[in-house]
């Protein structure tokens, strides 16, 4: 199996170099490729807890984040008082971007992001069911495949790009931010994303929070245009399908 996932990685590898680059690089420059590729398809919780903060870090420093007595951070931790403090064991760490873009994160380590323009837009409610799925796609691990599949890419673009020189495990600046912004606009698979949606309408059930708010944070991000750069805004299915969806099984749960 393991030697299966090693040329599998190793395929993708080559792909994403092209022909030219192969034909500069040896066999054991491709062998070389090839693990990393196949280290990073593996990558330990440690290390994917590892890389995570320092993505979240690294986001951090490239925005402005409102102080502790904003009136967002003080809103923020008014929303999210009801939740459990951790993820997977992972102490759950809020912070508010300030930006128009509608849109809201979470990393494997227990980062979560939410940005102004997005609570601008939601009620307490809403914020509540759509920080609910972020905490999902983190205590489902998608998140972890997430960074998985980012760290893979980028790896890769490092070996064939080298050419004949050494491939490192530690990542540079550069391709820090790379992995950052690769993990922020992550695409989450249809089952992902719907299994982070019930995982939300669960949470909220249990904590005994309006679960309706989930249903009316879909219809507004339905009437938004494409949310193009967004993960939460761009993915499947449709945002309308998603209220439906939540909708149903508030009315099977009455």
């Amino acid at each position: 199996m393991a030697y299966k996932v090693l040329v599998s990685a190793l395929a993708a590898t080559l792909a994403l170099g092209g022909c030219a680059s192969v034909a500069n690089m040896d066999v054991s420059k491709l062998t070389e490729a090839g693990t990393t590729a196949f280290k990073a398809a593996t990558l330990s919780d440690a290390e994917v807890q590892n890389f995570s903060a320092q993505s979240c870090a690294e986001s951090d420093t490239q925005n402005k984040i409102a102080a502790p007595k904003d009136k967002y951070s003080l809103r923020l931790n008014k929303v999210v008082a009801g939740f459990a403090p951790s993820i997977n064991g992972q102490p759950t760490n809020y912070k508010v971007y300030l930006t128009q873009e509608p849109n809201a994160w979470a990393m494997a380590n227990g980062c979560i992001r939410v940005y102004s323009g997005l609570m601008d837009m939601m009620t307490d409610d809403e914020l509540r069911g759509v920080i609910g799925h972020e905490m999902g796609h983190v205590a489902l691990g998608h998140s972890k495949k997430a960074m998985q599949a980012a760290y893979g890419v980028s790896a890769a673009r490092s070996a064939v790009s080298s050419a004949g020189g050494s491939v490192v495990a530690s990542l540079s600046a550069s391709q820090l931010g790379d992995l950052t912004e690769k993990v922020i606009n992550a695409q989450f698979s249809q089952s992902q994303e719907s299994a982070a949606d019930d995982y939300s309408f669960d949470l909220l059930t249990t904590q005994k929070m309006n679960r309706k708010g989930l249903v009316t944070a879909f219809q507004k991000l339905a009437k938004l245009d494409g949310g193009k750069g967004a993960s939460m805004l761009s993915s499947h299915p449709a945002s309308a399908d998603r209220a439906q969806h939540i909708q149903q099984r508030i009315d099977q749960n009455k």
